[in-house]
């Protein structure tokens, strides 16, 4: 049977993203660090040590094996944030669970449907909490975690927007990559909502990622629609330039596909200040942002997110 170059190619982009964005592990080098590793494969430090079980002071040894736990913006936004998501013991089923050699926080989230923020807020850990043999955690009753739906991984525009150089993957993907992002095109918004850019559309994400796209000028200032600390600036697998702003009432603004950022690190912001520019969208190749809103891991409507 003959097979079409079209699907070939399709094939191939499939494969090629589910090796680069599924958890993989990494051989530490000589010289590496958290930093430096966290760099190459475009993920925050603090999920880095929540997959490996590291606390701040821990020093890697050349030939030590890490795991790379996949892209998720919503962990990544919860685990640099300095409050603890709202989550409850008192509205969740839970049973004890007695820590095994090699758990760690982000293997025990992903083995009972939770997200790492959850498992921390349950158990009244905070993102830098190493667990040890033998301590006793709160999980997700088994029927609490079985209820709950996956969402398809179709739907995920980071597994499909972009690869990166890893040491299981090559970056040899097709010249034209269709935009398999999901929109709602008809969830309109007022007109006097204030966004990060004089948005000339903005159109809602769809799927595992909740926020809205907003098309806007090329190199356009970014302005930070809310008052907070500046918790994460850098690279984020699929999203290019990312800045995460936590605001006093606990909230993380994320804006991301910035072409350039202007702020640093536990810099604090005030409502209008700029923090970047706007970058050009690598498949669409539009200048536009992602903007997104979260409460620990859960996504809030960008919209009805407070400003000021």
């Amino acid at each position: 049977m003959k097979i079409s170059k079209k699907i070939l190619i399709a094939v191939i982009s499939l494969i090629l993203a589910g090796v680069v964005f599924a958890d993989t592990t990494y051989k530490v080098e000589k010289g590496d660090t958290l930093y430096s590793i966290s760099r190459k494969f475009q993920i925050t430090v603090a999920e880095l040590r929540a997959a490996n079980n590291l606390t701040e002071t821990d020093v890697l040894k050349a030939g030590q094996k890490l795991t790379i736990p996949s892209d998720d913006i919503a962990t990544a936004a919860a685990l640099n944030s300095k409050t603890e998501s709202t989550a409850s013991s008192s509205v969740v089923k839970t049973e004890t669970y007695v820590v095994q050699k090699g758990d760690t926080l982000y293997s025990l989230a992903k083995k009972n449907n939770m997200k790492v923020d959850e498992l921390l807020s349950l158990n009244g850990l905070d993102s830098n909490a190493v667990i040890k043999v033998g301590q006793k955690l709160k999980i997700k009753a088994a029927s609490s975690s079985t209820a709950e739906t996956k969402t398809p991984v179709a739907t995920s525009d980071a597994k499909k927007a972009t690869t990166t150089k890893t040491d299981t993957a090559k970056t040899d993907t097709p010249a034209i990559v269709p935009d398999t992002r999901t929109y709602d095109e008809k969830h309109t918004v007022a007109s006097n909502v204030s966004w990060p850019v004089k948005a000339s559309k903005v159109t809602y994400r769809t799927g595992k990622i909740s926020g809205v796209t907003l098309t806007c000028k090329e190199n356009e200032d970014v302005k930070s629609v809310r008052e907070g600390t500046v918790m994460y600036v850098g690279l984020y697998r699929g999203y290019g330039q990312v800045v995460f702003i936590q605001s006093k009432t606990g909230l993380i603004y994320a804006y991301t596909g910035l072409g350039d950022v202007k702020v640093n690190k536990f810099d604090y912001v005030v409502s209008g200040d700029v923090i970047g520019t706007a970058g050009i969208d690598s498949i669409s190749k539009t200048p536009q942002i992602t903007f997104m809103v979260f409460q620990g891991s859960t996504p809030i409507d960008p919209a009805k997110a407070p400003r000021g």
